[in-house]
């Protein structure tokens, strides 16, 4: 007999109780795949699972002209009446009277090139002058004489004709003489570099001894001594999108605020829409002008330009900033209105107290401050604890 048939089968039997045990373990699994369901759901979408994604948005301080904003758009104030001051003539720098942030009359001498030689030429011409007219009168009197003696018959008709050529080539030669000493003044002037407009001087661009010239091409040279701008021509630049441009027209009121001094509104309207748009950008150059500006405003410095539907009222104007938010993060429930306010990274209900509108905005007096984060447009089930991220 081999091994196989020595083998013992007696532990070859049917396990018959796993067949009344099978009903029990399918009832469990019944139970036990909704449980696990669930407490993926739970995992996943729980804050445990890294925060429930909401939108925030900042409480801020916003004006009372907010409310009548149509659109704001972003510029930068610009000289309408700038202007790089060079000098006609080429010569050395002699003198430079002026410096950054003066302030100069129209035709004010700001600087002075060397002048020795045009000077002089000057004097020439007015020497030519005195000698030419002294010849002229000592030819006049030779004419009259010769004049006197043709009706004598002591003189000939031809020595009286030489004379008279004489004297009107003399007259002539005063002429050209007269237009010599125009053209070396204006020599002279060229080396004179005079202020175009009332202004103030922006940059120095030239310093004493060095050449300045016309179309200076070289590094050795200048072009510009100043560059100065009319301070009275200051205006906003600003970028109006295409789609945007058909709200706004030419007296319309707006409000510009400075990035360097955010806390001072300045009253201006629409002065001009160039007629063209920028296909780069889509944009449309819109220029606003101040109504009221002062010394702090300076050029290419950056504003925000907020256009309004209508007129402010000295209220409104010079109004003082409310605490705001979006008025869909504000929820009102059983009577009490109150905010989803992020601490960290999770939310707390913060009852409020509103007062005014403004805009789109609702104005908050009591329970939060600015630069706090709240929840826009918060769920039903969003409570106090629960963990937010922001969107990615």
């Amino acid at each position: 007999m081999t091994d196989t048939e020595k083998a013992d089968l007696s532990a070859l039997r049917i396990q018959r109780t796993v067949e009344a045990e099978s009903p029990r373990r399918w009832k469990w699994a019944l139970v036990a795949l909704p449980v696990a369901a669930i407490a993926a759901f739970v995992y996943f979408a729980n804050p445990l699972s890294g925060g429930v994604e909401v939108e925030l948005a900042t409480v801020v301080l916003s004006y009372p002209s907010q409310a009548n904003a149509v659109l704001t758009a972003s510029g930068y104030v610009v000289a309408q009446r700038k202007a790089s001051v060079a000098s006609k003539g080429t010569g050395r720098l002699e003198y430079l009277g002026v410096e950054e942030g003066d302030r100069v009359k129209q035709d004010q001498i700001i600087a002075r090139l060397e002048d020795a030689d045009v000077i002089a030429a000057l004097e020439q011409t007015k020497a030519d002058v005195d000698l030419a007219r002294a010849d002229l009168v000592d030819a006049q009197r030779t004419r009259d004489r010769l004049k006197t003696l043709l009706d004598s018959g002591l003189a000939s008709k031809a020595e009286f004709d030489a004379a008279e050529a004489r004297f009107l080539r003399v007259g002539a030669a005063i002429k050209s003489a007269e237009a010599a000493v125009r053209s070396a003044e204006v020599a002279v002037e060229n080396t004179r570099i005079r202020a175009p407009f009332d202004g103030t001087v922006l940059t120095k661009d030239a310093d004493v001894g060095e050449v300045v010239a016309p179309f200076a091409s070289s590094s050795s040279s200048r072009g510009a001594v100043v560059t100065m701008a009319d301070m009275k021509s200051l205006e906003v630049e600003a970028d109006v999108s295409e789609s945007n441009i058909t709200r706004v027209q030419v007296g319309q009121p707006c409000e510009i605020i400075l990035d360097a001094y955010p806390d001072r509104r300045y009253p201006g309207e629409v002065s001009k829409i160039v007629p063209t748009a920028d296909r780069a950008k889509a944009t449309v150059l819109t220029k606003v002008k101040f109504r009221d500006r002062d010394e702090r405003v300076l050029p290419e410095m950056s504003a925000k330009v907020t256009f309004l539907s209508k007129e402010l009222d000295a209220g409104a104007q010079n109004g003082a900033p409310k605490l705001t938010i979006p008025s869909n993060a504000l929820v009102t429930r059983d009577g009490k209105r109150f905010v989803y306010a992020v601490r960290g990274d999770e939310v707390e209900i913060v009852t409020v107290t509103i007062g005014d509108r403004v805009g789109n905005r609702v104005e908050i007096t009591q329970g939060i401050q600015a630069g706090d984060n709240v929840v826009v447009n918060p769920g039903p089930d969003l409570a106090s604890g629960t963990k937010v991220k922001l969107p990615s």
